[in-house]
């Protein structure tokens, strides 16, 4: 270590001074890490009065947490305050550099303080999904025996990368994406504070703007962008030298406005009129605007029955296991499940048959149409039931070869009754040609 100061020239230099020139030379996003909670942005669910985050942040109820949530949410600051609110040691691991050598050393050296001078410490592992089970069971005791408090973060779900004996001795707390009104908040800090730009530039209104939306509530993706544009500015930092900048056009896109509806509409009816094309387009728009792709996903599984229905079931499957996969993965890789699942859906045959069908059942319910269940349809499955009449004279539909029987199954004044009137295309036709005949033998007509 002497060897290494020397070598930069910082040996004999003041501590204090040295962190100072370190910090200086640090990107602009660990400059403005907020240094307390007053300072931190967004997480409103998790540092209110009370909440679990704040009174751990503040040296109470101490105990190991999984901080799980997308980049830029502030996941390391929290680990950092943690360990200055409670004076406790920190030491920190990267997931992606250390193995269990490297977790066993910080154990044992966490475990000698602890001994000589009752000095506890806080282990941070970033990216902890990527530690493999063994390095995962190699904090077990350490963490059971409170050795080290483990604060760990990731960025993708806990429950589905993290070993079931760590998470049982760890509280899982969700990070949100900071808001845009949260983004700007840290933008405009940074230009101002002597931490950041001190004042050196001023930022344009669309070029604010714009860093909010390529931030898509990432606060370091902002302050990196900014850091970039602003490098050699004196004066005003315009749309035009951030644009050059990050190589990103602005895309006119308002999450909270008109442009938010007005492409998601486009999006959902290019879909519907099986414009693949065009679906991709405002695909695409989405994406680059900073879109939550939780939204985009949302949309497209209500879509595959709202608009393709029985015509394809697997569209469903699809447009699920996408946004399966936007919780697992994430932003930027998850925009090609989302693109799959639009592809499939945009090109796949179209009925709203589902859609009507379930409008008109809960019309008729919303109209009084109910009337008491069958009683060969009851329960039967108590004691007392077959008094009442409960599941007397049912007939078991696998008893016949066919598996199909005459039985009445709505209530009285709903008898004849038809919802599903399926179309003809794709997976459908082959229900609208057995519907009519399933429906004439459970009635008797044949």
């Amino acid at each position: 270590m002497t060897e290494r100061l020397f070598d930069e020239g910082l040996f004999g230099v003041d501590p204090e001074e040295r962190e100072a020139r370190i910090a200086a030379n640090a990107p602009l996003a660990v400059r403005m890490r907020p240094r307390d909670l007053d300072e931190v942005v967004g997480q409103d669910h998790l540092l209110g009065p009370g909440a679990p985050l704040r009174r751990l942040v503040e040296g109470a109820a101490p105990a190991s947490v999984m901080l799980y949530g997308p980049p830029g949410t502030g996941k390391t600051t929290l680990a950092t305050l943690v360990s200055r609110a409670t004076g406790r040691r920190f030491a920190a691991l990267s997931a992606l550099s250390a193995g269990v050598k490297e977790v066993r050393a910080v154990i044992d050296e966490a475990r000698r303080r602890l001994v000589r001078s009752g000095e506890s410490t806080v282990l941070f592992i970033d990216e902890v999904h990527r530690f493999s089970k063994t390095q995962q069971d190699a904090l077990l005791g350490a963490v059971e025996d409170r050795i080290v408090l483990l604060v760990a973060a990731t960025t993708e779900n806990p429950f589905f990368s993290v070993v079931s004996p760590l998470l049982s001795r760890s509280l899982v707390l969700q990070l949100r994406p900071l808001t845009d009104d949260a983004v700007r908040v840290v933008v405009r800090r940074a230009v101002a504070d002597e931490r950041g730009l001190g004042g050196s530039v001023t930022l344009a209104r669309d070029a604010e703007d714009h860093l909010v939306r390529l931030a898509g509530g990432d606060a370091r993706r902002a302050l990196t962008a900014l850091e970039a544009a602003a490098d050699g500015v004196a004066g005003e930092l315009t749309l035009e030298r951030l644009e050059a900048t990050v190589d990103k056009a602005a895309v006119r896109y308002d999450r909270q406005g008109d442009q938010h509806y007005d492409v998601t509409s486009a999006f959902i009816k290019s879909i519907r009129g099986s414009d693949v094309d065009a679906a991709l387009h405002y695909l695409a728009r989405m994406i680059e605007a900073g879109e939550d792709p939780r939204f985009i996903a949302r949309r497209l599984v209500i879509h595959a029955s709202e608009d393709v229905g029985m015509a394809d079931p697997t569209a469903l499957q699809t447009a699920v296991a996408a946004a399966q996969a936007v919780q697992l993965i994430g932003l930027p890789e998850c925009a090609l499940n989302l693109a799959q699942a639009t592809v499939h859906l945009a090109t796949a045959p179209k009925s709203n048959a589902v859609t009507t069908a379930i409008g008109a059942a809960m019309e008729d319910v919303r109209k009084g149409a109910t009337g008491p269940v069958p009683a060969h349809l009851r329960d039967g499955h108590y004691a007392g039931a077959a008094k009442l009449g409960n599941a007397q004279g049912y007939r078991y539909p696998h008893d016949v070869p066919e598996g199909v029987l005459t039985q009445q199954y709505p209530p009285d004044e709903l008898v004849g009754r038809d919802y599903y009137a399926p179309t003809g295309r794709g997976a459908e036709r082959v229900i609208a040609e057995r519907l009519p005949r399933l429906r004439r033998v459970v009635r008797g007509q044949e």
